[in-house]
Protein backbone atom coordinates (compact mmCIF):
# COMPACT_ATOMS: atom_id res chain seq x y z
CA UNK A 1 0.00 0.00 0.00
CA UNK A 2 1.06 3.46 -0.94
CA UNK A 3 0.01 6.55 1.13
CA UNK A 4 0.84 9.37 -0.84
CA UNK A 5 -0.04 12.92 1.95
CA UNK A 6 0.10 16.63 1.57
CA UNK A 7 1.97 18.38 4.23
CA UNK A 8 -0.56 21.26 3.70
CA UNK A 9 -2.67 21.62 6.43
CA UNK A 10 -0.56 19.19 8.56
CA UNK A 11 -2.37 19.49 11.61
CA UNK A 12 -5.46 17.74 9.85
CA UNK A 13 -3.37 15.53 7.17
CA UNK A 14 -1.37 14.08 10.44
CA UNK A 15 -4.66 13.05 11.92
CA UNK A 16 -5.72 11.53 8.45
CA UNK A 17 -3.21 10.05 7.79
CA UNK A 18 -2.97 8.29 11.72
CA UNK A 19 -6.62 7.23 11.03
CA UNK A 20 -5.44 5.60 7.53
CA UNK A 21 -2.14 3.42 9.51
CA UNK A 22 -4.95 2.35 11.95
CA UNK A 23 -7.31 0.77 9.66
CA UNK A 24 -4.82 -0.88 7.78
CA UNK A 25 -3.68 -2.47 11.20
CA UNK A 26 -6.89 -3.18 11.74
CA UNK A 27 -7.20 -5.01 8.34
CA UNK A 28 -3.82 -7.05 8.87
CA UNK A 29 -1.66 -4.93 6.69
CA UNK A 30 2.10 -4.50 8.96
CA UNK A 31 3.67 -1.43 9.16
CA UNK A 32 5.89 -2.72 6.75
CA UNK A 33 3.96 -3.03 4.38
CA UNK A 34 2.69 0.40 3.93
CA UNK A 35 5.26 3.48 2.04
CA UNK A 36 4.27 6.52 2.64
CA UNK A 37 5.41 9.56 0.80
CA UNK A 38 4.61 13.32 1.74
CA UNK A 39 4.16 16.06 -1.03
CA UNK A 40 3.61 19.90 -0.16
CA UNK A 41 -0.45 20.36 -1.40
CA UNK A 42 -3.29 18.67 -2.62
CA UNK A 43 -2.45 19.55 -6.61
CA UNK A 44 0.87 16.86 -5.85
CA UNK A 45 -0.93 14.33 -4.68
CA UNK A 46 -1.79 12.69 -8.59
CA UNK A 47 1.89 13.13 -9.41
CA UNK A 48 2.92 11.10 -6.61
CA UNK A 49 0.32 8.64 -7.37
CA UNK A 50 1.51 8.24 -10.74
CA UNK A 51 4.96 7.68 -9.93
CA UNK A 52 3.13 5.15 -6.80
CA UNK A 53 1.00 3.27 -9.75
CA UNK A 54 3.97 3.47 -12.12
CA UNK A 55 6.37 1.48 -9.96
CA UNK A 56 3.90 -1.58 -10.06
CA UNK A 57 5.31 -2.24 -6.58
CA UNK A 58 1.57 -1.33 -4.82
CA UNK A 59 -1.84 -3.38 -4.89
CA UNK A 60 -3.31 -0.10 -3.85
CA UNK A 61 -2.99 4.09 -2.92
CA UNK A 62 -4.55 5.81 -0.82
CA UNK A 63 -4.19 9.91 -0.99
CA UNK A 64 -4.61 12.48 1.52
CA UNK A 65 -4.90 15.96 1.79
CA UNK A 66 -7.10 18.70 2.47
CA UNK A 67 -8.47 21.75 0.80
CA UNK A 68 -10.23 24.26 2.95
CA UNK A 69 -12.38 26.87 1.47
CA UNK A 70 -11.28 30.33 1.16
CA UNK A 71 -12.09 33.92 -0.38
CA UNK A 72 -10.93 33.43 -3.65
CA UNK A 73 -12.09 30.63 -6.74
CA UNK A 74 -8.83 28.66 -5.23
CA UNK A 75 -10.52 25.92 -3.45
CA UNK A 76 -12.72 24.84 -6.88
CA UNK A 77 -9.04 24.58 -8.93
CA UNK A 78 -7.51 22.76 -6.49
CA UNK A 79 -10.04 20.21 -5.39
CA UNK A 80 -11.14 19.73 -8.76
CA UNK A 81 -7.71 19.27 -10.20
CA UNK A 82 -6.81 17.06 -7.22
CA UNK A 83 -9.69 14.64 -8.04
CA UNK A 84 -9.04 14.25 -11.92
CA UNK A 85 -5.98 13.51 -11.60
CA UNK A 86 -6.12 10.54 -8.92
CA UNK A 87 -9.64 9.34 -11.06
CA UNK A 88 -6.83 9.41 -14.05
CA UNK A 89 -3.99 7.72 -11.99
CA UNK A 90 -6.42 4.97 -11.24
CA UNK A 91 -7.71 4.49 -14.84
CA UNK A 92 -4.79 4.69 -16.76
CA UNK A 93 -3.03 2.06 -14.25
CA UNK A 94 -5.95 -0.53 -13.41
CA UNK A 95 -4.82 0.18 -9.63
CA UNK A 96 -6.81 1.51 -6.73
CA UNK A 97 -6.76 4.62 -5.48
CA UNK A 98 -8.56 5.55 -2.21
CA UNK A 99 -9.69 9.41 -2.27
CA UNK A 100 -9.16 11.20 1.42
CA UNK A 101 -8.77 14.74 0.20
CA UNK A 102 -11.23 16.63 2.65
CA UNK A 103 -12.91 19.35 0.77
CA UNK A 104 -14.52 21.33 3.68
CA UNK A 105 -15.82 25.21 4.45
CA UNK A 106 -13.30 25.57 7.73
CA UNK A 107 -10.68 24.06 10.07
CA UNK A 108 -13.66 23.13 12.28
CA UNK A 109 -15.43 20.63 9.77
CA UNK A 110 -12.10 19.75 8.91
CA UNK A 111 -10.87 18.65 12.03
CA UNK A 112 -14.41 16.59 12.43
CA UNK A 113 -13.78 14.10 9.38
CA UNK A 114 -10.26 13.32 9.82
CA UNK A 115 -11.88 9.66 10.01
CA UNK A 116 -11.89 9.68 6.30
CA UNK A 117 -8.37 8.74 6.62
CA UNK A 118 -9.91 5.26 7.53
CA UNK A 119 -12.84 5.14 4.93
CA UNK A 120 -9.81 5.94 2.20
CA UNK A 121 -7.94 2.41 3.39
CA UNK A 122 -11.61 0.63 2.85
CA UNK A 123 -12.44 2.17 -0.16
CA UNK A 124 -8.68 1.17 -1.55
CA UNK A 125 -9.33 -2.02 0.06
CA UNK A 126 -12.39 -3.02 -1.22
CA UNK A 127 -11.77 -1.47 -4.86
CA UNK A 128 -8.24 -3.64 -5.00
CA UNK A 129 -9.93 -6.69 -4.14
CA UNK A 130 -12.47 -6.47 -6.67
CA UNK A 131 -10.17 -5.31 -9.39
CA UNK A 132 -7.94 -8.53 -8.97
CA UNK A 133 -11.36 -10.60 -8.37
CA UNK A 134 -12.47 -8.97 -12.25
CA UNK A 135 -9.06 -9.98 -13.53
CA UNK A 136 -9.29 -13.14 -12.24
CA UNK A 137 -12.48 -13.90 -13.78
CA UNK A 138 -11.69 -12.32 -17.16
CA UNK A 139 -8.43 -14.98 -17.45
CA UNK A 140 -10.69 -18.27 -16.51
Amino acid sequence: MAIIVSRFHDSITSRLLDSAREALRRAGIPDSHVEVTSGPGPCELPGGAEAAAASERFDAIVALGCVIRGETPHFEYVASEATRGLGNVALAHRIAVGFGVLTTETMEQAQARVSKGAEAVQAALETADALERLDAASRD
